[in-house]
Order: structure tokens, then C-alpha cells, then sequence
């Protein structure tokens, strides 16, 4: 049986989110020699309307390019929130910029992780990369690809003379997630 896994990744547009789905699966594909789709939509508007991007990673053939049951969401926004996140199964990560969305309706047993995404990427110097911030931190808490693969794929997917903002911003949302890691597998 294939190992596939399902991500998809929604916000708004100007976020980077097709950026970031194309970073992911270009990660799995080119350096981590898996198969890889990349299933994009987005509203009419350039910037604000809203976006997602469904990444499919597999060991082998993919036969369906959509992500139908994804086990990672990554939400940047409250109406990808109330688009996608009502709708997914028991089983599915949720990850949530903490700023931008409100997760109230949560049901119980849902698995949650926040991150202030946006806020980091601001202190960075540059709110546009809090998708890079977003990717470290799907990164450290899932080993969905490996850190070494999304370095290579942020540094040759991203406008030239921005690789080194990028990559900043990727290890701040990796060591908040190692740190978040490690302090939920700690002895209390």
C-alpha cells in the first residue's frame, strides 16, 4: 500500500499559499525522490480573496492529484478556517496562524497546534514570509519531508535575493515547533 499523504494548505491571497504548496511538493519530489501534485484555486482577486493549495505526496503513483481526506490543514486566515477546517475528519492536524484565526468552534478531540505565523515573520523584517514561517513548522511537527529537503526547495523555488529572508523565516517556524515538540513530550 502507498504511503500517501494529504495536505492542504488555504488563506488569502498575497499569503504566499501556492508558494507554499509548491515549496512542499517540490521538496517531496526533487529532493526526496517521491511523487508529488500540486492541485491550486483561488478567488478572482489577486490579493484578499481566497486561495489554498492541496499538496499530495506519495511513494508511489499518485491517481487522484486532490486532497480528499488530508491529514495536515494549514490555515492562514478565518474564512479558510470556516471553509475547510468545519470539514475535516476527526483524524486531522489542524495548524493555525494564532492571529489570524479563531478557532472557536473547535470540537473536542481535534487535534490543534497554534503558531503566531504572521507575527513572527514580522519580526523578521517582512509579514509575506510568514508561509516559509508556516513550512518550518508543518516541517517540525510532522517530518512530512525532511528540513534539509524544504531548505533546498525554499532556496531554489523563491525570488532571487530573498533566499536568506526565506530560510530565516523557515527555521524560526522549525525551532517553534521543535520547542512546542519538546515541550509536549517533556515529563511534566
Amino acid at each position: 500500500m502507498a504511503n500517501r499523504r494529504e495536505v492542504l494548505i488555504a488563506g488569502f491571497g498575497g499569503q504566499g499559499i501556492v508558494l507554499a504548496g509548491y515549496v512542499l511538493g517540490k521538496a517531496a519530489a526533487v529532493y526526496e525522490g517521491k511523487e508529488a501534485s500540486l492541485v491550486q484555486s483561488y478567488g478572482p482577486e489577486s490579493r484578499g480573496g481566497a486561495c489554498k493549495a492541496e499538496v499530495v505526496i506519495s511513494d508511489e503513483q499518485i491517481d487522484y492529484p486532490r486532497a480528499s481526506d488530508p491529514e495536515v490543514m494549514v490555515v492562514m486566515s478565518q474564512e479558510a478556517y470556516h471553509t475547510y477546517a468545519a470539514k475535516r475528519s476527526p483524524h486531522c492536524l489542524l495548524i493555525i496562524d494564532e492571529d489570524l484565526v479563531d478557532p472557536s468552534e473547535e470540537r473536542e478531540g481535534m487535534k490543534l497546534l497554534k503558531i503566531p505565523a504572521t507575527r513572527l515573520a514580522e519580526q523578521l523584517g517582512r509579514k509575506i514570509v510568514a508561509n516559509m514561517v508556516m513550512l518550518g513548522f508543518l516541517t517540525g511537527v510532522t517530518g512530512i519531508v525532511s528540513p534539509e529537503a524544504m531548505r533546498e526547495s525554499i532556496r531554489t523555488s523563491v525570488p532571487r535575493g530573498t533566499e536568506e529572508l526565506n530560510l530565516r523565516a523557515f527555521e524560526t517556524g522549525y525551532e517553534y515547533a521543535q520547542k512546542l515538540v519538546g515541550a509536549e513530550v517533556s515529563p511534566s
